[in-house]
């Protein structure tokens, strides 16, 4: 899949998709060691890499690494040069957080708004956890909102032509019908031994100017798996179609209420 993520418009919501990592953060516990010893952290779709950064920091790692499947995203993260954080490109399933599976694990695996962009979350997160360290966390957030006009819309639009014959009739599927519930994940991390664990469903609600900026909220997500199936002028009429039946859907309302469920799991294992 071509790289389709714009770090700009990524960040033109920079505070709201922030808002959740730091409430996942808190519920992390600091990974120094009482004798010292190095201690390593991989953040999972790590993006642009400046919540790796902060992780790295709050935390007390000795080295981070932060993954990522964006070259675009990753250019950003790169001129960071943080001491001890490092990035590469990777994907998020299976062993990917490192070249070598016979090395050292992680002391904690962060994965911020990732997780849903890889199907099978049970193998994804049993892989993970076998990764960590005695003692090690496992720290993650997944949007769950595949039920909003917002991506719901998506796929209503998609199912219609021209879209529907430029795709082969395989409309993509959207990304969060990987989502668990979080009674699911608190089972999965239980069935994988932990020892300690929360798991929490909120609503990040954002107040929005106008009900169009939930397009640009979009835009910076949930279309670029639109942006990488279609042709660019078959995309840009997608968007014009989106925003005029999203507009219907959301009834076209100044100021707009964006109720937007996230679940937030940690769990920390012997």
């Amino acid at each position: 899949m071509s790289d389709a993520w714009e770090p700009d418009r990524y960040h033109q919501f920079r505070a709201e998709r922030t808002a959740p990592f730091r409430d996942l953060l808190a519920l992390v516990q600091p990974l120094g060691r009482a004798d010292g010893s190095h201690t390593a952290l991989v953040d999972l779709g790590c993006g642009s890499g400046e919540l790796t950064v902060e992780a790295h920091r709050a935390l007390g790692a000795t080295t981070s690494l932060g993954v990522d499947a964006s070259d675009a995203m990753l250019a950003r993260a790169e001129q960071l040069g943080e001491p001890g954080v490092h990035f590469r490109r990777g994907d998020l399933s299976g062993l990917a957080a490192h070249d070598d599976p016979d090395a050292p694990g992680w002391d904690l695996v962060l994965a911020n708004a990732s997780l849903h962009w890889v199907p099978d979350h049970a193998d994804v997160l049993a892989a993970w956890r076998a990764r960590l360290r005695p003692g090690g966390q496992l720290a993650v957030q997944v949007p769950a909102n595949p039920d909003h006009p917002s991506h719901t819309t998506i796929s209503e639009v998609l199912s219609e032509e021209p879209f529907a014959s430029a795709l082969g009739g395989r409309i993509p599927p959207d990304p969060l019908e990987s989502v668990c519930s979080p009674e699911r994940y608190a089972e999965i991390l239980w069935e994988l031994g932990a020892s300690d664990q929360i798991v929490r469903l909120g609503v990040y609600g954002m107040e929005m100017a106008d009900w169009t900026d939930v397009v640009e909220w979009t835009s910076g997500t949930a279309l670029v798996r639109v942006r990488t199936s279609l042709p660019a002028e078959l995309y840009d009429e997608f968007v014009r179609r989106y925003r005029d039946r999203l507009g219907e859907h959301l009834g076209h309302r100044s100021p707009y209420f964006y109720a937007f469920k996230r679940i937030l799991m940690w769990a920390r294992f012997p």
